[in-house]
């Protein structure tokens, strides 16, 4: 077998339709368009979401109505017990500690959540911490350092 050889597969390939050649191949004057009518017409047809004057979907679904607030601010939820399982006594619980572990992002603003028990004294600094994981983590000698966070920070002018 040679380069010359080679074909394609039986019916895997095929001509395209070249209209508007003549009668003579089929496909002439009106270039399978059918006689008159929008579709007939140059740029004619209707727009994709149309649905012959009846109310479309897209109008009659009730999505992306309300409000979105730009200034909510979505905390990465980390639970007592997760701390107890992760590190070990004494350590520093950070944000960036939690990255290393491949939990949440650096930047993104951490709230601790008191579900599970901790027997371990850690240095926690979150920029939320609830009152009942408070209590938790005091109560095993441990102390919470609160992180400012600012909602949309903009970079200073140069």
């Amino acid at each position: 077998m040679k380069l010359h050889d080679l074909r394609p597969a039986e019916g895997s390939t095929k001509k395209r339709k070249r209209v508007g050649r003549g009668t003579g191949s089929g496909k002439g004057k009106t270039s399978t368009r059918g006689t008159k009518g929008q579709n007939s017409r140059t740029g004619g047809g209707v727009r994709l979401s149309f649905e012959g004057g009846q109310l479309p979907l897209v109008k009659r679904l009730p999505k992306l109505r309300g409000f979105n607030n730009r200034f909510k601010v979505e905390y990465q939820a980390i639970n007592l017990d997760t701390l107890e399982r992760l590190f070990e006594t004494n350590n520093e619980v950070s944000p960036e500690s939690l990255a290393g572990f491949g939990i949440g992002s650096a930047k993104d603003p951490i709230v601790i959540l008191g579900r599970g028990e901790i027997n371990k004294p850690l240095s926690v600094k979150a920029h939320r911490v609830s009152e009942s994981a408070r209590t938790k983590i005091e109560a095993a000698g441990g102390s919470i350092e609160i992180l400012s966070w600012e909602v949309n920070k903009r970079l200073p002018r140069s």
